[in-house]
């Protein structure tokens, strides 16, 4: 059993203490990570590996190697969100930037990449600092824009696998509303693709107090959001999973003022390809029909874009990573994970490199809080990733991301030795 090098705490731990607060008070939004990135990089160059900057925008690649061996791959990303953030933190983000369109907005670490990058930091440290306990390469990857579903295909077009050594193995893992110190895991399909549209409706706009010589896209865009969420519920078999969202609707300017557009952004989750034909064909479908219906002056456009692949842990090497972990931790502390909803890029990774990819989870909240919220019925209530109350608690979680990414490692080198 892969065993974490003594007192590896000592020194270390308040200084990864000290970064993710810092990462956390200035966050940076998809492709404007080049402070977080530049911490990240002069952590590498400190701890002895040979690093590379401005991969694919921002990411930051380290290579440490060490005779002969597989190479083992740790990612983290580093991107926030536009949120503005509602923790009261002392070390809480105030930082406004310049979004998607444009505009100023606040951005927050809603989904808790702050820790992730300090976690990798912290477990490529030690590991470079326990380098008589392997054999082989480490590949340590910060990525950027994983918010966007764009940054582990920038890095890869950028010639991550050509540059730099072909992993043996993908580890990732994400911080969640999970008891802090517990592990979660999936062997198989853990995090549903996604695939998200904006839509433009077109109308006439004219005075408010006149709408029979207008054609109110608003009214198209509400009858389609209504419609929309019927799709699920109708067309999809119930034994299988599938989410429409809509989470944005912007039209008019004023309360008096019929616009002539519309915009909708859409949503779309699934676990396989069958039910992601369904849902983009059911999608169009109905806006071309409502806007057929709400006589738009023209056809609707649709626009599709950042799609996310399935993300699947791969059943064998979870096994041994998960048998890894339960030594380390404790069986008590690791818990098989429902299908997850939400999306990942990390799988490109290993898709494009043609290798295992393995991906956990680990808790950040408080565990008396989560166990009450259970018996309540109430853990959808508990703040948890892209809520502006979501904060991690700093001890145990980040103590315990930096051990479950260091033990996996070091699993990996060992069962190579075996």
């Amino acid at each position: 059993m892969p065993l974490m090098p003594d007192g590896w705490q000592d020194g270390l731990l308040p200084r990864l203490t000290e970064l993710y607060k810092d990462l956390h008070a200035h966050p940076e939004l998809s492709f404007q990570e080049q402070r977080t990135a530049a911490k990240a990089a002069e952590l590498l160059v400190a701890a002895g590996y040979d690093v590379t900057t401005g991969v694919g925008g921002h990411g930051v690649v380290g290579v440490l190697a060490k005779g002969a061996g597989p190479t083992v791959m740790l990612r983290a990303d580093m991107d926030a969100l536009p949120v503005r953030e509602e923790t009261g933190l002392p070390y809480a983000s105030t930082v406004r930037s310049q979004g998607e369109d444009g505009e100023q907005v606040p951005v927050m670490h809603a989904c808790g990449h702050d820790m992730h990058t300090a976690c990798l930091a912290g477990a490529a440290t030690v590991l470079a600092g326990a380098r008589a306990e392997w054999s082989g390469t480490l590949l340590v990857v910060f990525q950027p824009a994983e918010e966007r579903m764009r940054g582990a295909e920038a890095m890869i077009e950028d010639g991550l696998f050509e540059r730099f050594p072909r992993p043996d193995i993908v580890l990732g893992q994400h911080v969640g509303p999970l008891p802090a110190g517990w592990l979660g895991y999936r062997e198989g399909v853990v995090m549903a693709g996604a695939d998200s549209a904006t839509v433009r409706l077109f109308g006439r706009g004219g005075h408010g107090s006149r709408p029979e010589s207008t054609v109110d896209p608003v009214v198209t865009a509400a009858a389609t959001v209504l419609r929309l969420q019927g799709i699920v519920a109708r067309e999809v078999p119930p034994q299988e999973s599938a989410v429409v969202t809509v989470g944005r609707l912007q039209a008019g300017t004023k309360e008096n003022v019929i616009p002539d557009t519309a915009e909708l952004g859409i949503s779309l989750r699934s676990y396989d390809e069958r039910t992601r034909q369904l849902l983009r064909s059911a999608v169009e479908r109905v806006v071309r029909g409502e806007a057929l219906a709400g006589g738009a002056t023209r056809d609707p456009e649709i626009t599709w874009d950042r799609p996310a692949p399935v993300l699947v842990s791969d059943p064998d090497a979870t096994r041994a990573v998960v048998a890894d972990l339960a030594g380390h931790f404790g069986s008590d502390r690791i818990l098989p994970m429902p299908l997850v909803t939400a999306s990942e890029d990390v799988g490109r990774f290993g898709t494009a490199a043609q290798v295992p990819t393995v991906f956990w989870f680990w808790g950040g909240l408080e565990t008396a809080t989560v166990l009450k919220a259970l018996d309540a019925g109430t853990l959808d209530q508990l703040p948890g990733n892209h809520s502006p109350l979501f904060a991690p608690l700093i001890d145990p979680t980040l103590g315990t991301g930096v051990e479950a990414l260091t033990v996996a490692a070091l699993g990996r080198f060992a069962a190579a030795q075996s």
